[in-house]
C-alpha cells in the first residue's frame, strides 16, 4: 500500500493556523486539515476538485 503525499495549501494563512492539505489519491484529491489530520479526510473526483479549485480563485464562493 502506498501512502499518499500531503502537500499544505500555498494559501495557507501567515500563521499557517488556517490550512488545508491536498493529495493525490487513486479515487480523486483528498483534502484534509492540516492541524487534525487524524480526524480523516475528503475525497473529491478530480474534475470536482478543479472546480472547487476555480470557483475558490475566482472568488465565487460564499459563506
Amino acid at each position: 500500500m502506498i501512502l499518499p503525499t500531503w502537500r499544505k495549501s500555498s494559501r495557507s494563512g501567515p500563521e499557517q493556523s488556517d490550512c488545508v492539505e491536498v493529495a493525490n489519491l487513486t479515487s480523486g484529491v483528498g483534502i484534509r486539515d492540516s492541524k487534525n489530520p487524524d480526524l480523516g479526510h475528503l475525497t473529491l473526483p478530480t474534475q470536482v476538485f478543479a472546480d472547487l479549485l476555480a470557483r475558490v480563485k475566482h472568488d465565487e464562493l460564499s459563506f
